[in-house]
């Protein structure tokens, strides 16, 4: 998997990286949406979970407390919020796998039978080729009849919101940020292959609204059969 390309570090700037998880939990009414996205996904035994873009590994460790025989992979770019995922779940005694990668290097899981893949908080900081990119690879990753769900800033809706989010816009950049906030993401998770792709709960916070998505990954062509109902 390559680590040479660019990507956005933690609230924008390495520098920034230990203080995410204080930022996230005070910025964001994290406890808010990250349980409803853990109760939307519904990790079960048997699953196994791809993270895309686990960052310090808040949602991986979650899920698998969750759900301690499912299998937990967390996949991310940036070595530093890696190894701060690994001491997380070593003090929360649980086993997830951590792996350098980009969300376009989520397809190279997809011999692992993959039931569902998740993200929260990263689309809003890609460029829109590798929204794409990450979205297709994250559809190919999934076995048939996967599940999608992701939490992320969506459309901001109201003056206030979209002011709100311009704190966030001025930390990850306007140029990258700007396709959330206008609603982008159901579009290019339709345009990646998912079927029944829902926004399913939209979450106002001090940095604008995040929104919760999912989708499925067909079990045949023309069905809408998804995992995880």
């Amino acid at each position: 998997m390559s680590r040479e390309r660019d990507f956005t570090p933690a609230l924008g700037h390495a520098l920034l990286t230990p203080l995410y998880d204080s930022a996230i939990a005070v910025t964001t009414r994290e406890g808010r949406w990250r349980a409803a996205l853990v109760a939307q996904i519904r990790p079960r035994a048997g699953d196994v979970i791809l993270d895309v873009g686990c960052g310090t590994g808040s949602l991986a460790v979650f899920l698998k407390k969750a759900a301690p025989a499912a299998t937990m992979i967390g996949l991310d770019p940036d070595a530093d919020v890696l190894d701060r995922a690994r001491a997380k779940a070593a003090r929360a005694n649980v086993d997830v796998e951590f792996v350098q990668g980009f969300a376009a290097d989520a397809a190279r899981f997809s011999s692992r039978r993959v039931t569902k893949v998740v993200s929260s908080l990263v689309f809003h900081q890609t460029p829109l080729a590798e929204k794409e990119a990450g979205l297709r690879a994250m559809f190919e990753a999934l076995q048939p009849n996967g599940a999608m769900h992701i939490a992320d800033y969506g459309l901001q809706r109201t003056p206030l919101m979209r002011a709100l989010f311009r704190q966030v816009q001025r930390l990850d950049g306007f140029e990258n940020t700007t396709p959330n906030a206008e609603g982008i993401l159901p579009a290019l998770m339709v345009k990646a292959g998912f079927e029944a792709v829902q926004e399913t709960a939209v979450i106002p916070t001090p940095t604008g609204s995040i929104s919760l998505y999912r989708g499925d990954r067909a079990a045949t062509a023309g069905s809408l059969v998804g995992a995880g109902r």
